[in-house]
């Protein structure tokens, strides 16, 4: 893997190189204003180093296979390039499935700015009906002596956004990084989930149909037929299954005598 300016570059496995796979894919953005640690995050979950140079002009997409709760998964991480806040949007907004946008946390413009990116993806899940999970994340915890952005405003965005929020350090920690990432994987996983079509859930309703079940004659009497019970008709099952009570009458006896009334239930059988 080569580099520019200590940033990895895509190489072989740039986006349109990618080699088939069955395994399942999840395309993360990061987001952030020049200065955030945007690469720095990328190139330490890539691979544990921490590179303090890079080239801001560089935008790559990095390609990783991980095991995120005991599956594999094809994690795509697109590491934009925006100078002074988003250009050219549609980029990322129609390629992401998750988000994370990342700001310093010495440097409170860096912060304010975070939230021109989280207006816009809200705005473009309001346009599309759809949710996309989003991870604020406060970068530069190593630099907390200097910091500018306390935790609690941090956490304060989140919530007006309605996403999680992490502070981390690219610098210092793999575990935490690490987690960042895989917890966009989890969430777009709960996404698909909850936006999952439901299968509906049917019952069987036994219907009666008339088959001349002849009974042996006996005392000379002419023999008496009853109605069976045998197909099966499926239906989507109601709001409260109800059973049916069925009387099913048996022809009257020439010898002027009744036969027994038989009462019988109509059953159903969940699937």
């Amino acid at each position: 893997m080569s580099s520019v300016f200590g940033k990895p570059r895509a190489g072989s496995l740039g986006p349109e190189r990618l080699v088939h796979s069955s395994i399942p894919e999840v395309n993360v953005a990061i987001l952030g204003c020049r200065g955030a640690g945007k690469s720095a995050l990328t190139v330490k979950f890539l691979t544990k180093r921490f590179i303090s140079e890079y080239d801001p002009n560089l935008e790559d997409t990095y390609t990783s296979e991980e095991t995120v709760n005991q599956q594999p998964i094809l994690l795509r991480v697109m590491d934009t390039a925006d100078q002074d806040g988003p250009r050219n949007c549609k980029r990322y907004l129609s390629w992401a499935q998750a988000f994370l946008v990342v700001y310093s946390i010495d440097d409170r413009r860096n912060f304010e700015g975070c939230s021109q990116y989280l207006e816009i993806i809200a705005h473009h899940a309001k346009e599309t009906q759809h949710d996309y999970p989003v991870l604020l994340l406060g970068n530069k915890l190593d630099m907390a002596q200097y910091r500018q952005v306390t935790k609690s405003e941090g956490m304060t965005l989140a919530s007006k956004f309605g996403c999680l929020f992490y502070e981390v350090s690219a610098c210092l920690d793999f575990e935490a990084v690490q987690h960042v990432f895989h917890e966009a994987v989890r969430e777009v996983r709960r996404e698909q989930e909850r936006s999952a079509p439901t299968r509906p859930l049917f019952i069987s309703e036994e219907r009666s149909i008339f088959h001349q079940a002849p009974l042996t004659a006996k005392h000379g009497l002419p023999s008496c037929t009853f109605n069976t019970l045998s197909t099966v008709n499926y239906k989507e099952m109601p709001t409260v299954a109800q059973a049916k009570l069925v009387t099913v009458k048996s022809s009257r006896a020439q010898s002027k005598r009744k036969a027994p009334t038989l009462t019988l239930l109509k059953g159903f059988k969940i699937f």
